[in-house]
């Protein structure tokens, strides 16, 4: 019903930058808000920033000053810009998104198929 699809991810120097793009498709009547996450290997996957469709936004502490999360709700698009990168930072990227499904008015969790970041020299 609602699809999420992930650009943006590949391989990047330390102190690089990366910019993610989620976006969102399908029977969407309207959205809650959407966010990135991630899990590097051998971790649990953890957040990494989250927006509302007003423009309320959240931050890992990880990455607060280096990250930022922006939406364009005429796309149901949600970004990521990534500044500063650091080692830590290499992980499979995924987007969640929160909707109401048109027609039935219910809601709706979705999660992408994940993007890999890689930070290396």
């Amino acid at each position: 019903q609602v699809q999420l699809v992930e650009s943006g991810g590949g391989l990047v120097q330390p102190g690089g930058s990366l910019r993610l793009s989620c976006a969102a498709s399908g029977s969407i009547f309207s959205v809650y808000g959407m966010g990135w996450y991630r899990q590097a290997p051998g971790k649990e996957r953890e957040l990494v920033a989250t927006i509302t469709s007003s423009g309320s936004t959240n931050y890992a502490d990880s990455v607060k000053g280096r990250f930022t999360i922006s939406i364009d709700n005429a796309k149901n698009t949600v970004y990521l810009q990534m500044n500063s990168l650091k080692f830590e930072d290499t992980a499979v990227y995924y987007c969640d998104g929160q909707f109401v499904v048109a027609q039935t008015y219910r809601y709706l969790d979705v999660w992408g198929q994940g993007t890999l970041v890689t930070v290396s020299s």
